[in-house]
């Protein structure tokens, strides 16, 4: 059943203003001019500054790689070209997407993307192609699976699937798989490929023999894929797309009647089997959204439709431009998703001169029981990118096991990981020391302005002692450790 304009804003009315600025769980409010907070005292008393959020400065590293606050400490798990795969060969380059899984012996298993498109030839260290294991041979994309033992130290990595493109996100499956997404439209013929791209394939990365003659999901649909997540309640998979001309959406896929969710189930699909379908958001009062960045104020909420997506392997058209004005509703760089609260976490990273508002990052929960859309961050437009300490450009995301969100920074100028609360508060976690050159290959980066990478990946160990992260150029997986504690 789908809710309509009309019960939206008749909701809406009974429950009066607040309906429209504040959602399930707790708002997060505008950043980073929402640092100040105070701790509630009893009625009457005089409030009492808040316990500053974080971990306190952040230390400049002296290897240059990764400033932490004092008593944290960062440990290579991979690098590009310098540590090695179980073959032999190299691990590949442009780190993206991970997750983490509960491994044999207390080790931690940890499937990574790496975000490498078109022919293999434009890469040094694509993504080996290993037997058995490969889709397009052309392809150099794919993801790779790194053990870890329980002290952070690196055990062994092999190939998880090869021959894929441009492995952005992904998102972890609650029966302990990987879904690894494609970020391109390229077809059989286009761009040095042999076969279709733009999928999501799964991978198991406690069972190798399950990757065998990978095929994609193509119940999915075939679009510039970012992330995925699974409701495990009732089913449905939620996707974003990061794509513009005209900007990209947000997807649901609803299993067909009698289907059930298991390792290895989703390949075994039909291409056409269950609902792909676009949002479409109006606001308390009925209105059509036409495009998330309008929305200002954290705290928004806006109801959300389903629209049925009419050719979902886009055979002829991208499946953004299937629809007309008024049908979806659309937003820049829909980016990072992350499944808990009993909803999705959902990343737009940006929003320009393409957008109806810019902006420099949102972050919104979606709420399956309620089917609403709630604005929890928003980040103004930064005006020097260059200066530290201010954050934009929110990317990968994960909820944190201490609290809050956990948020991986692509954006302009200096680049960080740092946390959200739910009141607003921001603070940093890690920032990114290692500066780039061009010829080093990061563009528009030199001696005097060096460009920095962005960070990718985000997430935590299964014990929630141990942060994972990437820098994602030239590459390179991180394990943070560190006095965490609830915030």
């Amino acid at each position: 059943m789908t809710l309509s304009r009309r019960d939206f804003a008749k909701r809406s009315a009974v429950a009066g203003a607040g309906v429209a600025l504040t959602g399930s769980v707790g708002v997060l409010a505008t950043a980073p001019g929402a640092l100040a907070g105070t701790v509630p005292e009893q009625r009457g008393a005089r409030p009492r500054p808040a316990r500053p959020p974080g971990y306190g400065p952040l230390v400049r590293d002296p290897k240059g790689l990764l400033a932490l606050p004092a008593g944290f400490s960062y440990r290579v798990i991979t690098r590009a070209g310098v540590t090695k795969l179980e073959s032999g060969e190299p691990t590949p380059s442009h780190h993206d997407g991970t997750a983490a899984f509960e491994g044999p012996r207390g080790t931690t298993l940890l499937v990574n993307n790496h975000e490498l498109k078109g022919p293999r030839a434009g890469w040094k260290y694509p993504v080996p192609l290993a037997q058995g294991l490969v889709y397009d041979p052309a392809a150099s994309g794919g993801c790779t699976v790194v053990e870890v033992s329980h002290d952070g130290a690196h055990v062994t990595e092999w190939v998880g699937i090869a021959g894929t493109s441009t492995n952005c996100a992904g998102g972890a499956t609650p029966w302990g798989t990987w879904l690894t997404c494609e970020e391109t439209e390229d077809k059989a013929g286009q761009n040095g490929m042999t076969k279709t791209h733009g999928y999501v394939f799964e991978v198991d990365p406690h069972d190798r023999r399950a990757g065998r003659a990978p095929e994609p999901v193509k119940a999915l649909g075939r679009y510039a894929h970012e992330a995925v997540v699974v409701d495990p309640a009732r089913g449905h998979l939620y996707l974003t797309e990061d794509a513009a001309g005209p900007n990209g959406l947000l997807y649901r896929w609803t299993p067909p009647a009698g289907f059930r969710h298991g390792r290895g189930r989703l390949r075994t699909l039909a291409a056409g089997a269950g609902r792909l379908q676009a949002f479409k958001c109006f606001d308390s009062g009925g209105r059509f959204v036409d495009d998330l960045s309008r929305a200002t104020r954290p705290g928004t909420v806006y109801g959300v439709d389903w629209v049925d997506v009419p050719d979902r392997d886009a055979a002829s058209v991208s499946v953004r431009k299937q629809f007309k004005g008024g049908e979806v509703t659309r937003a820049r760089k829909l980016e990072g998703m992350w499944w808990a609260d009993g909803g999705a976490y959902v990343v737009s990273s940006f929003a320009r001169e393409e957008s109806p508002v810019q902006h420099d990052g949102q972050v919104w929960f979606y709420d399956p029981r309620r089917r609403t859309l709630t604005l929890k961050v928003r980040f103004g437009v930064n005006k020097d990118p260059e200066r530290d300490g201010a954050f934009d450009g929110p990317d990968n995301i994960t909820v944190s096991p201490h609290g809050g969100l956990v948020i991986a920074e692509d954006g302009e100028g200096v680049q960080h990981l740092f946390g959200a609360l739910d009141d607003g508060r921001t603070y940093p976690i890690a920032r990114n020391d290692l500066a780039l050159t061009s010829a080093a290959g990061a563009a528009g980066g030199s001696a005097e302005k060096p460009s920095y990478s962005e960070f990718t990946g985000v997430t935590f160990s299964p014990d929630g002692r141990t942060l994972f992260a990437n820098i994602q150029e030239p590459g390179i997986m991180l394990a943070i450790t560190g006095p965490w504690r609830r915030q």
